[in-house]
């Protein structure tokens, strides 16, 4: 005898699947984090700024979370290895990475070619890590105190001045080429792989000015080894009290650039979990431990949510812009 297939036992079937499914998916992004170790890539070298704060960090969130956090430094390209690392990672939130200012939101601008992601597209950001401003410094023998002297003995002898940075496109170059700008000076870029040789061939005169970051020049100019000059952030800083801020020259009223961290997770990572994540982290950002640890670095904590640091990023990514197009910055 033939029998007539009915297609609605089938449908049935297949609807009852995908609501299992869907309630697993659900379950699953629920019970995040289960007990497989979560990855906070690192795209520098270990010992750095950025790698101190991620063990602080990675400590406090598997604590926070119960979770195991495994720090991979992944260097390379001054930072695009390691972000493209998590670019690619899946996203479910397993693989998180502590981006900064450069990587993130500068080398696509600089090296377009080279750059082969978007830092707000393929990436999903958590949360602001930390902001720190940068010092100018100045070598022993050069007859400066302020940055308005380094301004008036730049236009004195105009292209005989060099400063030295960690390298093109950072956020340390592009400070100072905006300041450059606004003061109509020119001085010769003299970009280095990082922070400790440049310190080590100021002091030895071979260079005449640096931009650095605050934890890096701080010991150097109490011990009278390199001088102060100016300070990017609109405030003083309490440990460098004696030290000037741009803002406070003559022409660069309002002045402010500081470096920043974030952490971020892939793009398409699940809203829950970046949820969690964000709150895990400005928690605690701002205990009073956390908050002693990263001004030690000269760092503050960072602060807002997600969606807060999203439009942080966009506004950095845009003031960028700008000055890479004004300078005709190109790696």
């Amino acid at each position: 005898m033939f029998h007539r297939f009915s297609r609605r036992p089938a449908l049935r079937l297949a609807l009852t699947l995908l609501a299992c499914c869907a309630g697993l998916a659900a379950h699953a992004q629920g019970a995040w984090p289960s007990a497989k170790p979560i990855t906070l890539i690192v795209p520098f070298s270990a010992g750095g700024n950025v790698d101190v704060t991620a063990r602080l960090i990675g400590q406090k969130l598997s604590e926070r979370l119960k979770q195991t956090v495994v720090i991979e430094n992944v260097a390379g390209a001054g930072g695009i290895v390691g972000v493209e690392k998590a670019v690619r990672a899946t996203p479910d939130g397993y693989t998180l990475v502590l981006g900064a200012d450069s990587p993130i939101a500068i080398a696509k601008l600089v090296s377009p070619a080279a750059v082969r992601y978007d830092g707000l597209k393929d990436l999903a950001p958590v949360g602001l890590v930390t902001t720190a401003p940068m010092v100018i410094v100045a070598r022993p023998g050069l007859p400066v105190n302020n940055l308005a002297d380094v301004i008036r003995l730049a236009k004195e002898k105009p292209g005989q001045l060099s400063y030295a940075t960690s390298g093109v496109g950072t956020v340390l170059h592009l400070t100072m080429e905006m300041i450059k700008d606004t003061s109509k000076i020119y001085m010769v870029h003299v970009p280095y792989r990082g922070g400790a040789q440049i310190v080590t061939d100021v002091i030895g005169n071979q260079v005449d000015l640096a931009m650095v970051v605050s934890v890096t020049a701080t010991p150097h100019i109490h011990s009278k080894k390199l001088r102060g000059i100016a300070v990017t952030d609109e405030r003083r800083l309490p440990s460098l009290s004696d030290v000037p801020t741009v803002a406070e020259t003559p022409g660069f009223k309002g002045f402010g650039m500081v470096s920043w961290t974030g952490l971020f997770a892939p793009a398409q990572t699940p809203p829950a979990v970046v949820e969690r994540l964000n709150r895990e982290l400005m928690e605690l950002l701002h205990t009073d431990e956390m908050r002693a640890k990263l001004a030690e670095g000269g760092a503050s904590a960072g602060t807002g949510t997600a969606a807060e640091f999203t439009r942080f990023v966009q506004k950095e990514q845009a003031r960028y812009a700008s000055i890479v197009k004004a300078a005709n910055i190109r790696d």
